[in-house]
């Protein structure tokens, strides 16, 4: 089983791949474009966080492979962390590795139809990611390991360095 890392996953997995290799995902954009009520914000205050927006777009991630034994243990545990609301709809989609190898792998798609689902500039994401805070820390912890994660990979993502250097500004600025 392999499991399509974009955000978060790729570096807090939850499971240890038995093998990671960068992969490609067409029809797909990674965006801030799912309000987060539970993991990075609340109810009251919701933070923002990265999804799969289905549509025009190219998103470069990670392809991790679960070990057989551990399969059916990790999806479950996938489910309970990333199906939390229904906001994401679970997909099994082809990713292109970078050996040109293509595998099937399952991933998280924003739901455009739920009322977390959000389109937000660039400059909005960045003052609510800057004040955000859920059951799993700061919205901002969340950017930067991604952020901070994709550079060490070589994977760019201007948009994710955008927001990195605003929501620092927004925070000193404090």
């Amino acid at each position: 089983m392999w499991v399509f890392g974009y955000g978060s996953l790729l570096w807090n997995p939850g499971f240890d791949p038995v093998d990671q290799v960068r992969a490609d995902l067409t029809g797909y954009l990674r965006s801030f474009c799912m309000l987060s009520i539970h993991h990075r914000g609340t109810p009251e205050n919701p933070g923002l966080v990265l999804a799969l927006d289905e549509g025009v777009g190219h998103c470069s991630g990670m392809a991790l492979r679960v070990q057989d034994a551990q399969a059916e243990q990790v999806l479950a545990e996938l489910r309970e962390r990333e199906l939390i609301s229904s906001a994401y709809i679970e997909k099994w989609i082809p990713l292109e590795l970078k050996d040109g190898q293509t595998v099937e792998a399952v991933t998280y798609v924003v739901d455009r139809n739920h009322e977390q689902y959000c389109q937000k500039s660039l400059e909005e994401q960045a003052h609510i990611i800057a004040g955000a805070t859920g059951g799993r820390g700061p919205n901002v912890d969340y950017l930067q390991n991604t952020a901070e994660l994709l550079h060490r990979l070589d994977i760019p993502d201007p948009d994710l360095d955008w927001l990195s250097a605003r929501v620092h500004e927004i925070r000193r600025a404090q």
